[in-house]
Formats: C-alpha cells, structure tokens, sequence
C-alpha cells in the first residue's frame, strides 16, 4: 500500500537483468509508491520476483510495462500490450522507421509513452532548441557530438537523433547530415550538420549542440551523472501513463501535465 489508502502502482518491468532494470531495483527499495510484480530477462537471474523469459509465460498482473531492453523485443511487447490491455513505457532507443510505424498503430489501441530521452533536462534542452534553432541558422554551423558507455549498441544515440530532428524541423534551408568526418577532403559544406558519436568507459550519456559562428560559439550542453536520472524518468512516465486514453505520448506531454518543472504553469 501507498500512503493514504493508494494501491503501490504494478510495474512489469522488462529488460530487469540489463543495467538501467538493476538501476530501477535498486531505487525502488525504499520507494513504496510502486512494486515490480514480475520481471522479463533473456538471462538467469535471482531477484525478489518472478523473473521470466517470455512474456506469454508471465502470470501476474501489472498495471504497467516500462521497456529497458532493445528493439528486438518490440513486437512482443507491442502485442502483450494489446492482448492485455497494458500501458506501455518503452525507453529502448535504436528503433527502425517500421517499429515507430508499429508503435504509432498500437498507440490507436492501447496508451504508450515513448521518449528517446527519460531526462527532464534532455526535454528542456528539446525546448530551448525549438525556440533558437531558426535564429541561428544563416551564421552559425551546427554540430552534435554524443558521448555514451563502450557498451552502447546503437550510434548516433536516439537523443542524438532526436535533438537532429528538433533542429531540422525549425530550419528554412534543407540541410544534409553528415555522420563523422575521415579523409583528406572534409571541408565543411553549406547546410550541413554534423553528428559525432563517442563511446568509452561507463559514461551514462552527454550530449552537445555545437553554434559554431564567426568569432564565437554557443553550446548547450546536457550530462546525465549517473542512470538515476533515467529511472526516475521513467518511473514519472509510468505513473504518467496508468491514467491516460490509448495514444502515444512523450516526454512534452508528462511535463506540461506536471504544469513545467516548477509545477507552475
């Protein structure tokens, strides 16, 4: 039980064997507002719940299922989703142009959040880039350089990618993107964007726009000090999402239903 007669939410919690499922463990040791009820791992694991490998073999009820695995898994979750009538929260990046199509026809018949990045932080930068994007396009070059953990599958990040897109929507001129840069004729063209992936050690996650002008550069800057900072994301997102209608959802929206950050509208 929660506080004041609430039930604890149910989190099926998929992906509970990788390091962002540990991390949600361990932060929900002293947080009674939720409870994993069972756990999805392709490994053998002892944790203090039930731990399947498959989702059709799991029995016990959850009123959410928050996804830190990897795009493989999709289908199968998408269609427990469906079957049960479960909301989703799926914090995997690295998913195709054909998976997003997947999850926006799922999201007609169950509600899903879905999000590239679990950071507030992440999402106000989103935000900022809207606002200044445009206003800085014909005198400033634009690069974005990504930093991640030796372990990360996917380059560019999916926030990588997002933060691009963001970019690409308030632009007037169309802009190819160029994926790192190697040879003896690399000149920086015009309308171009580049994009730089890094990986090495245990960093959790950086991300850097670069305004690169005449005299000057603006960056803005994002750093996740440790993978709390998306489990807590996430967990937002799982309390966000048990109340809502079939849909998709993101980030903007659990933050303008928060009223901002300051709770303030």
């Amino acid at each position: 039980m929660v506080g004041d007669g609430l039930m604890a939410i149910k989190i099926l919690l998929f992906g509970c064997s990788g390091n962002m499922g540990k991390t949600i463990i361990e932060k929900l040791k002293d947080d009674k507002k939720f409870i994993i009820t069972a756990g999805i791992t392709n490994t053998k694991e002892d944790l203090p719940f039930p731990v399947y490998n498959r989702l059709k073999e799991v029995e016990e009820k959850a009123d959410v299922l928050v996804d830190f695995s990897s795009p493989d898994a999709l289908s199968s979750i998408l269609e427990y989703g469906i079957e049960n009538t479960l909301p989703l929260v799926l914090a995997t990046t690295g998913y195709s142009e054909n998976q997003n199509l997947e999850i926006k026809k799922a999201s007609s018949k169950i509600p899903i959040f879905k999000t590239a990045n679990m950071s507030f932080g992440i999402n106000i930068m989103v935000k900022i880039l809207r606002e200044i994007s445009s206003l800085m396009e014909s005198d400033y070059d634009i690069e974005i350089i990504e930093k991640h953990h030796n372990k990360k599958a996917d380059s560019p990040s999916g926030t990588a990618n997002m933060l691009k897109d963001t970019i690409l929507e308030q632009l007037s001129n169309e802009h190819t993107c160029t994926y790192g840069r190697k040879g003896l004729d690399t000149k920086r063209k015009n309308n171009e964007i580049g994009i730089h992936a890094v990986r090495g050690g245990t960093i959790s996650g950086e991300h850097s726009i670069l305004f690169a002008g005449e005299d000057e550069i603006l960056v803005i800057g994002h750093q996740a000090q440790s993978k709390k900072l998306f489990a807590k994301g996430a967990l937002k997102a799982a309390e966000y999402i048990i109340s809502k209608d079939k849909g998709l959802y993101n980030m903007d929206d659990l933050i303008r239903g928060l009223g901002g950050l300051n709770g303030k509208r």
